[in-house]
């Protein structure tokens, strides 16, 4: 398992699965060609470009260099790792078909390819050491009301806005995603200022 500092971006839940049982480290997916559209997922890319760095891996047909080139646009490219998987012909086993091109995906490549493409991107797991520290957990978020209660969603709303956060994220992609940003102290401290503006 390589443990990267920057965020993973890729196209779809497919090639994040792929992915996960590799990398220690937050994997988003551009849901294909829906990031065009989504304001809020752009924002948040964004902000994850700044303060920890993407790494872009999508696949080598056309619609993944389309959606790579307009990451390239949202993203300033020092911010940027591209990581390029090589053409391999072949199908999908969960697909029916090939693709148009005929060429596998992300989700389709060997692990000892995707090794291979990250090397070559310069990603490693020496590159990026983090230090062990408290998560924030399925736990907290329960006990804090953000999750399993009749206005968690309402308060996982107002938190996530406070924290200028997408605020239609699932209290799992929250928790997520406030592990990236966020250390536990900061959080407990988001939440004590929530807390203190419900009382006013």
């Amino acid at each position: 398992m390589i443990r990267l500092s920057q965020a993973v971006i890729v196209e779809g839940k497919y090639d994040k699965i792929r992915l996960s049982s590799l990398l220690d480290t937050l994997i988003l997916t551009t849901d294909g060609f829906g990031i065009f559209k989504d304001k809020e997922k752009q924002r948040l890319l964004q902000r994850l470009a700044r303060e920890r760095g993407l790494v872009v891996l999508t696949d080598s047909d056309a619609a993944g260099f389309v959606i790579r080139n307009f990451l390239n646009g949202i993203v300033p490219p020092e911010y940027v790792t591209h990581v390029y998987i090589p053409d391999v012909f072949g199908k999908e086993r969960r697909k029916d078909a090939p693709s148009k091109e005929g060429k596998l995906g992300v989700e389709g490549m060997r692990t000892d390819a995707l090794l291979e493409a990250l090397r070559k991107a310069g990603l490693t797991a020496e590159q990026t050491p983090q230090q062990p520290r408290r998560a924030i957990t399925k736990t907290d978020l329960y006990l804090d009301g953000l999750s399993g209660g009749p206005d968690s969603a309402e308060k996982r709303r107002r938190l996530l806005f406070a924290l200028d956060l997408p605020a239609r994220m699932s209290a799992n992609a929250m928790l997520e995603t406030l592990n990236t940003f966020l250390t536990y102290a900061q959080y407990r401290a988001a939440v004590e200022k929530l807390n203190a503006e419900e009382r006013q």
